[in-house]
C-alpha cells in the first residue's frame, strides 16, 4: 500500500515555499499555534518527518521546577508532543490521533536543555495507513544536555474513525 501524505504533512510541506533560513521559526509558530500548550513551553519542532519527530525544549525559567531543571511536566510534554506528531503525521485523514497511555520514569536530575526523539517503523506507519483503529508503541528517547536520558518513557497512540466526514484534499485549496 502506497502511502499518501495526510493533512499534517501536506501543510508541513507547504512552509517549504518559505525561504529555508525562515522555514524553523515559521513551522514552529505555525505548530504553536496549532497546540498553544507548546507555544506556552516554547518547543522546538527541529525535525518533522513521517519517520522521525525531533522537538527540543530550552531550560529557560518558564519551564522549569524549583531546583532550576526542566519541570517533570515539561519533560512529559516533550516526549507527548514528539510522539503524537510522528504518529500524527501517519494516521490517515479520517481517523483521529489519541493518546492511550503514557508511562515515564525520572531516572536523574537533568542538566541543561533536553530534546526528545521518537521513531515509527515501516511497519507501524503501514499499519496506520491500512486500519481504521488500532495502536501502536511510539519509541521516544529524551536527553539532556550531557547526552544522557534523564527520564524513559513509553507512550502508547491509538487511532480510530474521527466522526467527520473527510473529503479528499483538494491540492488548490490545501489548508495554509
Amino acid at each position: 500500500m502506497t502511502q499518501h501524505p495526510n493533512r499534517l504533512v501536506r501543510t508541513l510541506s507547504m512552509l517549504d515555499k518559505v525561504p529555508a533560513l525562515l522555514r524553523p521559526r515559521v513551522r514552529n509558530w505555525v505548530l504553536r499555534r496549532a497546540v498553544p500548550f507548546t507555544g506556552t513551553a516554547r518547543l522546538d519542532y527541529a525535525v518533522m518527518t513521517p519517520e522521525k519527530v525531533e522537538i527540543a525544549i530550552t531550560n529557560q525559567r518558564c519551564v522549569q521546577n524549583h531546583i532550576h531543571g526542566v519541570h517533570a511536566a515539561a519533560m512529559t510534554l516533550l516526549a507527548e508532543t514528539a510522539t503524537g506528531m510522528v504518529v500524527g503525521m501517519n494516521v490517515r485523514d479520517d481517523c483521529l490521533p489519541l493518546a492511550k497511555e503514557l508511562k515515564v520514569q525520572f531516572k536523574r536530575r537533568t542538566q541543561g536543555d533536553m530534546r526528545a526523539v521518537a521513531h515509527l517503523s515501516a511497519q507501524q506507519r503501514r499499519l496506520m495507513q491500512s486500519q481504521d483503529k488500532g495502536e501502536v508503541v511510539v519509541p521516544v528517547t529524551v536527553t539532556d544536555a550531557s547526552g544522557e536520558e534523564p527520564i524513559v518513557c513509553e507512550f502508547i497512540w491509538a487511532w480510530v474513525p474521527s466522526k467527520k466526514k473527510v473529503t479528499a484534499p483538494n491540492p488548490a485549496s490545501a489548508p495554509a
